[in-house]
């Protein structure tokens, strides 16, 4: 077993990987998962199997732009994903501070 490498690996990025810390925690959950891109690939690969093939790549890029499209202007692309006061106090309490 070569675990001497896999820890290596753990430890040069541990700090890239905890970096969500840094953040007020509040965030800290919203930060370490990624559920809108998720439920907005779930979506467009839904639509895609409805429509089973393509004539060719554009036909397929104009469907998910489309799909895009209806999220950014409708009320779930405009929902507030993270209370951003929470932020603006951390960084307001770090410039007093610094």
């Amino acid at each position: 077993m070569k675990l001497k490498e896999a820890a290596k690996k753990v430890e040069d990025g541990i700090e890239e990987t905890l970096t969500y810390c840094d953040f007020p925690s509040e965030h800290w959950t919203r930060i370490r998962t990624n559920n809108v891109i998720e439920r907005l690939n779930r979506e467009i690969r839904r639509r895609t199997r409805v429509v089973g093939s393509f004539p060719d790549g554009n036909s397929a890029l104009m469907l998910v732009c489309a799909r895009l499209r209806h999220v950014a202007g409708t009320q779930w692309g405009n929902k507030k994903y993270m209370n951003m006061k929470h932020l603006e106090a951390a960084l307001e309490d770090a410039s007093i501070a610094g």
